[in-house]
């Protein structure tokens, strides 16, 4: 292949490769083209009279010599008035006199019909080069549809020394969005700016103000995939960009993205000033991603048809909600090999309580079939949901929680096929919730012969149903996800089906980074006792209680909203053109309504009356609040009064200008999606998912403007959030499996107490699957669960706790194991049965709400104090993650300790950097208190290495606080950091534990 030297020869070669390996027409001549229309009228006519002889001699017989230009000012008519496009009369023709003419010809989904496959074929492709759209704009490239002008290009050749770049220039300042070309919906349907390696596209033109989104490939994959094209390989290879003419510029894949892809996307938003709703319209063309991925599920559920589930992994800025529709549209009309429609169904499942309104918008967009699409609302029961499953409505969007309460009143639902779209798969996914979508899905209406049988059918109706297939859209995979739907890579990890990365979509600019701008502050105070006695309390206990207690000290809130308020008023404000807004994430109810009380009362004393705060948060909470008088009254608060106005409404409150603060407490903090949010401040612990998912309602991008996003972290490390986003970076694998090892390892565990008896189980089991359950017999279950229960009593409480958290854990495990696999056995599932029961049934009394600290302690001599601030986060990805493991779940020994102590660990607080040295020392110093204790001897004579480590860890703490004395610096540090504590003292545990057994023997 000789270089491209030239923009020109560029142009030549792309042309060449249309008409000699894509079927398009001998290149036509620039004056062919009808500027005033937008087409070229010799090949219009000739589609017209080539596919529709009979309907155009009959309008013929109408018109006469008129008939073209009446066409034509038709065609024009129905692109450019209100509400029409050309879009539409691609897909829909023009009607003349009754007489409709079809301007284009769909892909039949079958080839049944062999006059409409003819019809098919006879579409005509074309393109043109240096078309004058008017007297001053010259297009490189212009492609024709039918002679219809569909899409044009603007080419730069890297090697002239111009790049994508200028051609988007081009567009912005020299191109007229009032010409006919590039008349918004009635000219061209996209617009592309491309060079030798980049592309880029717009389907709006707005001057200086339009908006181009990237349409590559990505480059690389998996921890290495980014933006752009992967580059040549040598000088023989084609170019970065060749996909574009070998493959989005083919007839069929044109014909393709008109039918099925491209859509208008119409907005309502209210005016701030009249109160009336305005209209806002976009033309969606799909990013690449987005056709890649609905292209390649498509073609392997028609190789596969309903064997396998799917998991997508794409980023927050994917586009997921087009990308949902498209797939959910394009699933309903899937046929396979034997001309078959592949699914009766198609179910999209969130976990939000009312359905995306806009997902249903876009659904819709795409083709306007009435029964097409069913909404499960906040109106609608699981009965409804029972009823539409059985029905005919081929898109049925619900909530993911109707689903338990109809797994016994659906039938015979086995016989259709179902594919099940799941809207965020992180949160509901992988328990009951999950379960019971198979379960209901896979319902038949059968008989059984005996309970052994009903019981391997429910067992088998919890994991992969054969009728039913899942598409599982998330950012954030969790492990249990990946296990559900991922898929085995050649290294036998499970991984995504489709990955567009968290990385790609930052450095294509879809999202921002933000971790950067990232500025973590620590808070300095000092606690001291207000009683003489040292009571004895739990150490979670009142950790939680000072930590409670310190969170919302009235002078901790007040400094702290000194901080906030001033940081957004000196250094966020202003963005966005002075509409930047700001959410602040609170670690409870009570705290979100004593830090908008605190911010109210400051900025009022301040003066400022530029600040507006909303609020929000569940239920109601009583909150105690100082009066003028500083006395603390008790006073009942909620969202909808604090704000004045019903919650439903907030969010569009919000958006308007008059609000640009938003305190929330576990609300908002994923699903919500703000574009002007710019600034976050954080007041609560964030780890994993959670983390990730919160933060990033500041990522979305505000075009016009270059938006920059601000984090205030007052909770947690910057190393800890790092750590949170790296295994969704890029892509996320799952190193391990689930076994069956470590159920059967649980079970053990609880039967060594014999609290079960092995014949009630049977005996509450066949109760359980009788058809109609009496009185009598639920007098036989209570007996059951009531005598279990007794036996679980007879343990001290400490071995209560531990034998509820094993069942509890046992359940779990149970039920994803056999959601991900074929594990069989019903004497487990009975037993699984009889545990669930029995949870519901048991309720273990804690003497006590322990040690009160309330009036009891007190904090003074608060300091905010800026830590780090992070510019540039360096983010490396951690891509791998792992199951937990069944026999690590349970707790560990909640020991106590003097409340001096306590408070004593509290109050550490260091910010010096240790040198070797001191670290070893002092590490020794903590070995040699361990080996003191006679406590941890008792527990290596009698107990397996595995087990003592359960005591060691707890007595870390007790070793310490003993030894604070003689490294208080150090020991502190270690007392303040779990983390830490059991990675630097678990090098000990061997050494210890064989010393002690030894001293024992």
């Amino acid at each position: 292949m000789n270089m491209i030297l030239s923009e020109k020869e560029y142009q030549a070669f792309i042309m060449e490769r249309l008409h000699k390996d894509n079927g398009y027409l001998e290149p036509r001549k620039a004056t062919n083209f009808d500027r005033l229309f937008g087409l070229d009228r010799e090949l219009l006519f000739q589609f017209l009279n080539d596919t529709q002889k009979e309907m155009m001699d009959a309008i013929a017989n109408i018109y006469k010599d008129n008939l073209e230009e009446t066409i034509i000012n038709f065609i024009n008519t129905e692109t450019t008035k209100s509400g029409g496009s050309l879009l539409n009369v691609l897909k829909n023709g023009i009607e003349i006199s009754n007489m409709p003419l079809k301007l284009m010809y769909n892909k039949p989904a079958t080839d049944f019909n062999k006059e409409l496959l003819a019809n098919y074929e006879k579409n005509i492709f074309s393109v043109m080069e240096e078309v004058w759209a008017s007297d001053s704009e010259r297009i490189d490239l212009v492609i024709f549809l039918n002679g219809l002008a569909i899409m044009s290009f603007e080419l730069k050749c890297n090697m002239a020394g111009q790049s994508y770049g200028d051609a988007i220039y081009q567009y912005r300042a020299e191109r007229n969005p009032k010409t006919r070309l590039f008349r918004f919906k009635a000219g061209v349907l996209v617009n592309f700016a491309m060079d030798l390696e980049e592309v880029y596209m717009t389907t709006k033109l707005s001057g200086s103000d339009t908006f181009f989104l990237p349409f590559n490939t990505g480059n690389g994959t998996g921890v290495n995939a980014g933006k752009g094209n992967p580059p040549r390989r040598d000088e023989n290879s084609d170019y970065s960009v060749s996909y574009m003419w070998n493959d989005i510029l083919k007839k069929d894949t044109i014909i393709n993205l008109i039918t099925k892809f491209i859509f208008i996307e119409t907005k309502e938003k209210e005016d701030e000033l009249t109160g009336k709703k305005k209209k806002s319209e976009n033309v969606i063309f799909p990013r690449y991603h987005q056709l890649d991925v609905i292209r390649k599920i498509l073609g392997d559920v028609y190789e596969n048809l309903t064997s396998q589930n799917y998991l997508i992994q794409h980023s927050a800025g994917s586009g997921k909600t087009n990308s949902i529709a498209w797939l959910a549209h394009r699933l309903t009309s899937l046929h396979d090999a034997d001309n078959r429609i592949i699914f009766d169904n198609i179910i999209i499942v969130t976990d939000r309580v009312i359905v995306d309104r806009q997902l249903q918008a876009a659904v819709m967009g795409l083709e306007h079939k009435s029964g097409l699409i069913k909404v499960m609302d906040d109106k609608c029961n699981s009965a409804d949901l029972a009823k539409a499953l059985a029905s005919n409505t081929k898109i049925i969007a619900t909530t993911i929680q109707k689903f338990p309460y109809i797994v016994d009143s659906v039938k015979g639902l086995k016989d259709k096929h179902f594919a099940v779209i799941i809207d965020e798969a992180h949160s509901s996914t992988a328990g009951k919730d999950m379960a019971a979508v198979t379960k209901s899905l896979g319902a038949g209406e059968q008989e059984y012969d005996d309970i052994q049988d009903e019981i391997v059918d429910e067992i088998a109706r919890n994991g992969k149903q054969e009728n039913v297939s899942i598409f599982a859209f998330t950012a954030t995979p969790k492990p249990t996800t990946l296990q559900l739907f991922g898929k085995l890579n050649y290294k036998g990890q499970r991984e995504a089906f489709h990955i567009y990365s968290m990385k790609q979509a930052i450095e294509e600019g879809f999202i921002l980074d933000v971790l950067q701008n990232y500025t973590t502050y620590n808070t300095f105070y000092q606690i001291n006792k207000e009683v003489e006695d040292d009571p004895r309390c739990k150490t979670n206990d009142a950790k939680r209680q000072i930590a409670r207690f310190v969170e919302l000290h009235e002078t901790n809130i007040g400094q702290r909203i000194e901080v906030i308020v001033e940081h957004f008023r000196t250094s966020v404000m202003s963005e966005l053109g002075g509409m930047a807004k700001s959410m602040v994430v609170t670690a409870s109810r009570e705290a979100a309504v004593k830090y908008r009380k605190a911010l109210e009362d400051y900025i009022t004393k301040k003066g400022y009356t530029d600040i507006h705060a909303l609020v929000a948060f569940s239920g109601k909470v009583k909150v105690k609040i100082k009066d003028e008088n500083g006395n603390k009254e008790e006073k009942e608060y909620s969202e909808a009064g604090m704000n004045g106005f019903s919650e439903d409404k907030l969010a569009k409150q919000f958006d308007k200008d008059d609000y640009n603060v938003l305190l929330v407490a576990n609300k908002y903090q994923t699903g919500f999606d703000q574009p002007k949010l710019c600034a976050m401040y954080v007041l609560k612990t964030l780890k994993g998912v959670t983390a990730v998912q919160t933060l990033s309602r500041l990522n979305r991008i505000c075009p016009p403007f270059e938006k920059k996003s601000f984090i205030l972290d007052f909770s947690n490390s910057y190393e800890d959030i790092k750590a949170a986003f790296a295994p969704y970076f890029t892509t996320t694998l799952l190193s391990n499996s689930v076994t069956p090892t470590a159920i059967y390892d649980l079970e053990a565990q609880i039967d060594a107490y014999y609290v079960l008896d092995p014949s009630d189980i049977d005996a509450a089991n066949d109760l359980l699957y009788k058809s109609i359950i009496d009185a009598r017999d639920k007098k036989k279950l209570t007996f059951y669960f009531s005598k279990a229960k007794k036996q679980i009593e007879n343990y001290d409480l400490m071995e209560q706790t531990q034998i509820v958290s094993l069942m509890r854990n046992f359940n779990r495990f149970y039920e994803f194991l056999i959601q991900v696999s074929s594990f069989e056995d019903v004497d487990l599932h009975k037993k699984y049965n009889f545990i669930t029961y029995l949870l519901s049934y048991i309720n273990i009394k804690h003497p006590g709400g322990g040690f009160d600290l309330d009036g009891k302690i007190k904090a003074t001599n608060f300091v905010q104090k800026k830590a780090e601030e992070h510019q540039t986060p360096n983010l490396v990805a951690q891509p791998i993650v792992k199951l937990p493991v069944a026999d690590k779940f349970g707790l560990t020994e909640v020991k106590e300790e003097r409340l001096s102590q306590i408070i004593a660990e509290i109050n550490s607080r260091t910010g010096k950097n240790y040198d070797n040295d001191v670290a070893v020392k002092a590490m020794l110093q903590i070995r040699d208190i361990l080996l003191k204790s006679s406590k941890l001897k008792t527990t290596a004579k009698n107990n397996t290495i595995k087990d003592f480590e359960f005591s060691y860890l707890d007595s870390i703490d007790d070793a310490l606080i003993e030894g604070l004395e003689q490294n208080k610096d150090f020991f502190s540090l270690l007392l303040d950091n779990d983390e830490i504590k059991k990675q630097m003292l678990g090098i000990f545990t061997d050494e210890i534990y064989m010393s002690l057994r030894e001293v024992g023997e």
